[in-house]
This record gives structure tokens, C-alpha cells and sequence, in this order.
């Protein structure tokens, strides 16, 4: 059974493998449970494969996901690597399915809902709206009132302290962090601090 995708999601665009497991220790003493390492990194399976013989270590049950994935073959070696979570800035059919069938949790990017009721059709388990910063909280609540009750809606995308709690409020099961959480060179310390406060800033916000 997929589990469901929940809270802060830490996207680590260009995140090197050999310095993916002290950022990700970096970020579980920030309480992130969810990494994601996006696919146009350095060397990204070798990544999540790290992530993935690590995570008891880790934390408690963090899930790792692959991102930018953008075909069925990338799918099989995010899963073959040991990914958890598939996300995509897209909706392409043939990924949904593919990752539907190695049992991880599917989560492609639309930006109407004619796009987002088309991968659920597929079998997506979750819409990312993308990019979160042009489509905004009001969207969210506007799709929260016509998608099923229980659809599990993300934003991805200019998401950061200012607007998160905004997005929960909203309806947002989670939402996708980027250069608001981490780049490369960013201090570890620093790094723990921004996802502290990224953390507490999501459980603030209610869920309106």
C-alpha cells in the first residue's frame, strides 16, 4: 500500500552524493521527513540510493523521492535505487501508470484541473500544483471545492516561510521547498534552522 505524502518536502536541486547524507541529517534534525532529490542533480540515483540504505538511520520512516522525472525508464531506476516518491513537473500519462505499478506514491504537476482530473484518471495518487507561486493559495481552495474530498493536492514552486501556512489553509496536503530550504554550499546549521522554521510555520498554519 502507497503511504501517503504529508508536510514539508525538501527538494535538493543539485545536491552532490557525496554530501546528500549529512544535508539529509542536516534537514531530519530540522524534522523533514520527506527528500526529495530532483533528477537534473549530479549523479542522482547514486543520491537516492544513498538516501535510500540510510533512511532507518535517518529518521523514522523518511521517504525519499525522486524528482523532474520525466519518463516510465527514469521511473524504473528511481525505484530500483530504492525511491519512495515520484514527482514530475508534468503530467505524462506513461509515468503515472509506470509508478503506479512499482507501488510508489505518484505525484505529477498540473496546472488546470482538466490536467489534474486527467492524472487522477491515470491513477496519480497526488496533483503538485506547479509552479505554486503563479497559480497561489486561491487556486488551491478553488480546486479543493470541485476535486473529490480527500484528493491530496501539493504545491511546488516560490513555496517558503512567507506563503506555506497560506497553502495549508488553503488545502494543501504538503508542499515542495526549494532554494527557500536548500543550495548547494548552504551551511548544515543553517540548514537545520531553515527547516525548523519551515516546519513550524507548516503546523501553524491550520487547516483552514
Amino acid at each position: 500500500m502507497v503511504k501517503s505524502i504529508e508536510g514539508v518536502i525538501a527538494i535538493l536541486r543539485g545536491v552532490r552524493p557525496d554530501e546528500v547524507l549529512e544535508v539529509a541529517r542536516a534537514l531530519v534534525a530540522g524534522g523533514i521527513g520527506v527528500i526529495e532529490v530532483p533528477l537534473n542533480s549530479p549523479q542522482p540515483f547514486d543520491s537516492i540510493a544513498r538516501l535510500a540504505r540510510e533512511a532507518g538511520a535517518l529518521g523514522v520512516d523518511v521517504c525519499i523521492g525522486a524528482g523532474t522525472v520525466l519518463n516510465a525508464a527514469d521511473v524504473d531506476r528511481a525505484a530500483d535505487a530504492g525511491a519512495r516518491l515520484v514527482l514530475a513537473p508534468n503530467f505524462d500519462a506513461a509515468v503515472v501508470r509506470r509508478t503506479v505499478q512499482r507501488a510508489l506514491f505518484s505525484m505529477p504537476g498540473v496546472a488546470t484541473p482538466s490536467e489534474g482530473f486527467a492524472a487522477l484518471a491515470a491513477g496519480a495518487h497526488g496533483l503538485k500544483l506547479f509552479p505554486g507561486e503563479m497559480l497561489g493559495p486561491p487556486v488551491m481552495k478553488a480546486w479543493r471545492a470541485v476535486f473529490a474530498p480527500g484528493t491530496a493536492l501539493y504545491a511546488v514552486g516560490g513555496v517558503g516561510a512567507h506563503n506555506l501556512a497560506a497553502y495549508r489553509a488553503a488545502g494543501a496536503l504538503g508542499v515542495g521547498v526549494g532554494s527557500a530550504l536548500y543550495a548547494p554550499g548552504v551551511a548544515l546549521t543553517e540548514l537545520t534552522q531553515r527547516a525548523h522554521a519551515l516546519v513550524r510555520g507548516w503546523h501553524a498554519g491550520g487547516t483552514g
